[in-house]
């Protein structure tokens, strides 16, 4: 059976269709290009010009001057060493604990099939309906006052780590990944005596790279680009995020300055993205039977 596209191959086999096929795929991959990319092209520029050049009107499409003098400035002025450090400690704090609490309950409800499983899952997913706006109030509120142990969590690591752990939507595709798994693959490790433990960690983990990489992306990306919580629970200079700590000092700084720093916090999640890129594209039919 063949496949239907909008362009039949007799049409793209003309030197009409294959003209208008390769002008259309062109504009379309060049007007995309520049709407993701020209905004990050105009802040890492941005940092280079000088103050008289980045207030200039209209604006200059490549810097007249360079001024690389200007990351430097506002890597020191504005103490963004400190403010990513701050950032990837809690980044991979709350990684860490979605990659053990999200896995083992993704497992349990794919493989372990505890009652009422599914019933839990559906009241989990119906969690993604919420506004996460609805429930900044409620949580602002627990973390001030822990309920049983009474602890006051603000302006600490656990405020950021909390909310983050039981994440609904990756313990869903956690889940829909696992159920992939041949249930073959799990009841030959049974057969030579490994617990459900032992399964987990040594067939389901090693076949999981390409969604855990993936569920590692979400959950570091989530806590880098947060600000409305980080600013509610991490009053303390000292203790806060990139995205805290720029806009805290934005008032006090030239713009270019601004857009340097501004480019500078972006690296970071690029370069969590091109290292877990390659576990993504590896393995993507580790779950299948071989012979």
């Amino acid at each position: 059976m063949s496949t239907r596209t909008l362009i039949s191959p007799a049409q793209l086999a003309r030197p009409r269709g294959k003209i208008l096929y390769w002008t259309a795929f062109t504009v379309v991959t060049v007007v995309f290009t520049l709407v993701f990319i020209g905004p990050l092209y105009w802040m890492v520029t941005s940092g280079l010009k000088s103050p008289q050049e980045f207030a200039q009107t209209p604006p200059t499409l490549v810097p007249d001057a360079v001024h690389p003098q200007n990351y430097a400035d506002a890597w020191g002025v504005m103490d963004l060493a400190r403010l990513l450090f701050n950032t990837l400690y809690y980044a991979f704090g709350a990684l860490a604990f979605q990659l053990v609490l999200d896995v083992a309950a993704a497992y349990s409800l794919s493989k372990l099939r505890p009652v009422f499983g599914k019933a839990i899952l559906g009241m989990m997913l119906l969690t993604l309906m919420i506004p996460a706006t609805v429930l900044v109030v409620p949580q602002y509120l627990t973390v001030l006052d822990v309920p049983i142990v009474e602890r006051n969590l603000i302006n600490s690591p656990w405020a950021i780590w909390l909310p983050s752990v039981t994440n609904a939507f990756n313990i869903f595709l956690l889940k829909r990944f696992f159920d992939s798994i041949p249930r073959e693959l799990l009841d030959a490790a049974s057969i030579d005596g490994a617990s459900s433990l032992r399964t987990l960690r040594s067939v389901v983990l090693p076949l999981s790279r390409p969604i855990l990489g993936v569920v590692s992306i979400f959950a570091v990306v989530a806590v880098w680009k947060d600000f409305l919580w980080p600013m509610l629970t991490l009053p303390d200079p000292g203790k806060q995020t990139v995205n805290v700590g720029i806009y805290s000092l934005a008032a006090s700084v030239s713009e270019n300055w601004l857009l340097a720093a501004l480019a500078i916090a972006s690296l970071p999640t690029l370069i969590v993205f091109l290292i877990f890129q390659r576990n993504i594209m590896s393995g993507l039919t580790a779950g299948s039977l071989k012979g």
